[in-house]
C-alpha cells in the first residue's frame, strides 16, 4: 500500500510540473508574437552561396540549409541581410570576385521576381518596413568582402545601384582595402589609402560600413575616418573567446557605441564561447574521417551534402549562450546598440535551440526570462539597425547637397 504522504506529494510535484510547462508554454508563445509583430532583421546570412553550392526551392522547407521561406515565417523573421560571399582566394584571379559578386545578386533578384507574394527586393528603411506591412520577406544583400570592388572606387557606386547596401570590408585575408582578423599578414596596419577613398564614397552613397572581419587596427582606423554609424553585421564579444581578433573587444565595442552603431550578434558555435571552438574542430575532423573511411571525399558533392546535414545532428552551446553575448553588450553601452547577426548557412555549428530561421522565438523568450522589455526586444530584433540605417542615409543627403 502506497502511503497518503507520498501520493499527495506525487501530485504536488505533478502539479507543480505541470504549472512550469504551462508558464513556458505561455513566454514562448508571447515570444513568437513579439517576433511575429516586430520587425525581426537578420544581419548576415549565407543563402546565395549555399545555393550556388546546393541548389533548393527555398520557397518551400528545404532538406539542406538553415533558411527556407516556411521557416522563415515561422520564426517572424522580416529582413535577412543575403551575403554576396566572395571567396579570399578569388582575389588572386581579378575579375572573378566581381563576376561571383554579380552571379550572386542576379541569383537573389530572380528569387524574388519568381515568387513576388513572399519575397520582395529591398534598398532601404521604408522598403523593410513595407514588407513588413505587406507579409513579405525583405531581401536585403551586403557584399562579404570588398574584394568585389577589385580595386576600382567606381565600382562602390555600381554595387550599391545593384542593391548592395553594406560592404564587409575583408574577409578571411588582406585584400586591397584593409588587414583581416584571419590574416596574420599585415600590410596595411589598418585602412589602405585606397580603403580610406571606400570609406569616404560609402559615407557618399549612404552605404553602411560593416567591420566584422577586419583586422583591430583597421576598426579604429575606420571610425576615424567615418562620418556616420558604422556596423558590426556578424559579430560576438571577445569577452567569451580571449585572444580570437574575429570578436569584438570590450574597448572595441565602447567605440563603436560612442560611433552609434550595432553589434550584431553571431549565433555560431565557435563565436559564443572558446571551448566551443575546440569541440567544432574535433567534430568536424571526426565527421570528414567517417566519411574519408566509406570511400568518399569529404570536399566532394556527395561529402558536401552529408557534412550538411550531419551538422544539424551536432549542435553546439545553447540559445544562453547567444544572451549571454546580448546581455553583455547591453552592459557595457545599453540596449541600442545590438542586434542580431546570425550567420546562418555560413558556419559549421550552431547552438542547441539556434538551429535556423524558425528559431528566433527560443531566443527572444530567453531574453523575456532575463527581464528585458518588449522595448528592448523591439530595438534588438530590428530597431537598432533601422535607426543606423536612418543615420547612414542621412550623412549621405548632408554629404550630396551642393
Amino acid at each position: 500500500m502506497i502511503p497518503m504522504r507520498l501520493i499527495v506529494f506525487v501530485g504536488l510535484l505533478a502539479g507543480l510540473l505541470a504549472a512550469c510547462r504551462t508558464e513556458e508554454q505561455r513566454l514562448y508563445e508571447r515570444a513568437r508574437e513579439l517576433t511575429q509583430r516586430f520587425i525581426l532583421i537578420d544581419g548576415h546570412i549565407d543563402v546565395p552561396y549555399r545555393l550556388r553550392q546546393f541548389p533548393e526551392d527555398i520557397t518551400r522547407r528545404t532538406e539542406l540549409g538553415d533558411f527556407d521561406y516556411e521557416r522563415a515565417r515561422a520564426g517572424g523573421l522580416d529582413a535577412p541581410f543575403f551575403s554576396i560571399y566572395l571567396p579570399a582566394e578569388l582575389q588572386d584571379t581579378p575579375g572573378a570576385s566581381k563576376a561571383l559578386a554579380d552571379s550572386l545578386i542576379d541569383m537573389v533578384e530572380t528569387l524574388a521576381r519568381q515568387a513576388p507574394t513572399k519575397f520582395m527586393l529591398a534598398r532601404s528603411p521604408e522598403d523593410v518596413r513595407r514588407a513588413h506591412r505587406e507579409g513579405r520577406i525583405a531581401l536585403l544583400m551586403g557584399m562579404e568582402n570588398g574584394s568585389g570592388l577589385e580595386g576600382d572606387l567606381r565600382n562602390v557606386a555600381y554595387f550599391y545601384d545593384r542593391g548592395i547596401r553594406y560592404i564587409t570590408l575583408t574577409h578571411a585575408r588582406v585584400n586591397q582595402i584593409c588587414d583581416s582578423s584571419y590574416d596574420t599578414t599585415r600590410v596595411w596596419n589598418g585602412l589602405s589609402r585606397f580603403g580610406e577613398q571606400v570609406v569616404d564614397e560609402m559615407n557618399r552613397l549612404g552605404m553602411l560600413i560593416d567591420v566584422s572581419h577586419v583586422s583591430d587596427s583597421a576598426f579604429y582606423d575606420v571610425l576615424r575616418r567615418t562620418k556616420a554609424p558604422v556596423i558590426a553585421s556578424h559579430s560576438s564579444a571577445r569577452h567569451f573567446t580571449p585572444g580570437w581578433e574575429r570578436n569584438m573587444s570590450d574597448e572595441m565595442i565602447r567605440a563603436l557605441a560612442a560611433n552609434g552603431g550595432v553589434i550584431m550578434i553571431n549565433f555560431g558555435s565557435s563565436f559564443l564561447r572558446s571551448e566551443y571552438q575546440a569541440i567544432g574542430d574535433s567534430l568536424r575532423r571526426q565527421l570528414r574521417a567517417e566519411l574519408e573511411a566509406q570511400g568518399i571525399d569529404p570536399d566532394s558533392p556527395e561529402g558536401r551534402r552529408w557534412m550538411a546535414l550531419q551538422r544539424k545532428r551536432h549542435p553546439i552551446g545553447t540559445v544562453a549562450d547567444v544572451a549571454d553575448h546580448i546581455d553583455h553588450v547591453v552592459q557595457l553601452v545599453g540596449v541600442d546598440h545590438v542586434g542580431l547577426g546570425s550567420d546562418f548557412d555560413g558556419v559549421f555549428a550552431l547552438p542547441e535551440g539556434l538551429q535556423d530561421v524558425s528559431m528566433y522565438p527560443n531566443l527572444v523568450a530567453e531574453l523575456l526570462r532575463r527581464g528585458y522589455s518588449e522595448e528592448d526586444i523591439e530595438k534588438i530584433l530590428g530597431g537598432n539597425l533601422l535607426r543606423v540605417w536612418e543615420a547612414v542615409e542621412a550623412v549621405a543627403a548632408e554629404l550630396q547637397t551642393p
